[in-house]
């Protein structure tokens, strides 16, 4: 194993775990500094729909796209629609989901961000039924803990994405399995370990394979989503890949969770936490890259989807998914214009619309 996963490395993680209150898993973690990184700046568009746009990463109902007039098309053309998720209802066959990929990008102004969860194992929606290889979970990786091994499945499964035109794989998962019963992480096989250098190790493998195949990786589930009771479970332990993965140029992007945890903040979920995101992940991790909100329907039935579009991005999400599992044809423009309208009315300024905007267009690059 390298030096810099050596178990003392885990004393860089010191104040890190201080954010709105939370105190520190070790009494030997001493501070790390807070200054934050300035990100390149890019040339920005003078046009407020597309930075608006480029925000938006949707998903969407169909195998094929059937005309001009198709939903998701207009999204793309009319709204500049920043990216699209690829679920189930969407594959048939490797040839068929190829094709729909291709014609989507050929309505995008921009590159369009291909987007899919596929993690292997439980979660994988590339399955045999769709004409697909065969995957293995993280569970599975873990407990090899071969790194050749992983980084084998993992190249198989970025040939496989890059071959289609996916260019965003929302994996690896990087919780620490503590409880092994979690209905969301534990039980289906999702972590590769409950000993964080594991779960380092294997991301590590995992997103450079992906990288080899132009594949960008988005590790989840900021800031730790592993324990079914986060708030009495959680330490700073949890966050020690994030800051591996970020130390070493490896998060591409990072997905937040709408897991509560009242040792970070009292008050609002992960998603909608400017102490979480701008506090903790960007200004302690000093993690300048994009960050992505999980399915923002999820939450919207508590906040209201207005009010919870505004803390998320107020906190400093840059990309707000829409996974649309419960369809719903013109929630893109809904989303849109909520944005637009929340700007026009000073509640968000352009210049927190840009910030994202140049981030995003980074990610592109």
């Amino acid at each position: 194993m390298s030096k810099k996963l050596e178990r003392r490395d885990f004393i860089k993680l010191a104040g890190i775990a201080l954010v709105a209150g939370c105190t520190p898993s070790s009494p030997e973690l001493i501070k790390t500094q807070t200054k934050t990184q300035t990100s390149p700046k890019l040339e920005l568009s003078s046009d407020l729909d597309a930075k608006i746009g480029q925000m938006l990463l949707v998903g969407f109902r169909g195998l094929e796209v059937k005309s001009e007039n198709d939903a998701i098309v207009q999204d793309i053309r009319e709204r500049h629609l920043g990216g699209v998720i690829i679920s189930e209802p969407n594959i048939k066959s490797p040839e068929q989901l190829k094709k729909l990929i291709q014609d989507l990008k050929k309505y995008s102004e921009s590159p369009l961000l291909i987007g899919i969860e596929y993690e292997g194992g439980f979660v994988n929606p590339l399955s045999q039924k769709y004409g697909f290889s065969t995957t293995v979970s993280h569970q599975h990786l873990g407990n090899k803990n071969d790194v050749s091994l992983t980084e084998l499945y993992a190249t198989l499964m970025a040939q496989t994405l890059a071959d289609l035109g996916i260019n965003l794989n929302f994996a690896p998962v990087v919780d620490v399995n503590k409880n092994p019963n979690n209905t969301i992480i534990g039980k289906k096989e999702r972590s590769f370990s409950g000993d964080p250098l594991i779960v380092t190790k294997h991301a590590q493998a995992f997103i450079k394979a992906h990288h080899k195949q132009n594949v960008r990786c988005v590790p989840k589930y900021f800031p730790g989503y592993g324990n079914a009771k986060i708030t009495n479970t959680w330490s700073s332990m949890d966050l020690f890949p994030y800051q591996e993965l970020i130390k070493a140029g490896l998060a591409d992007a990072i997905l937040i969770a709408h897991v509560f945890n009242k040792r970070l903040d009292p008050k609002m979920p992960a998603t909608l936490s400017k102490p979480i995101i701008t506090g903790l992940l960007r200004q302690k991790l000093k993690f300048n890259g994009v960050v992505i909100s999980d399915n923002i329907q999820d939450i919207s039935n508590k906040y209201g989807l207005e009010t919870a579009i505004e803390k998320t991005i107020e906190a400093g999400v840059d990309i707000i998914m829409i996974a649309n599992k419960h369809f719903e044809p013109n929630i893109a423009k809904q989303v849109f214009l909520i944005i637009k309208k929340l700007v026009q009315k000073g509640k968000i300024s352009e210049a927190r619309i840009d910030e994202s905007y140049q981030r995003i267009m980074k990610l592109k690059q």
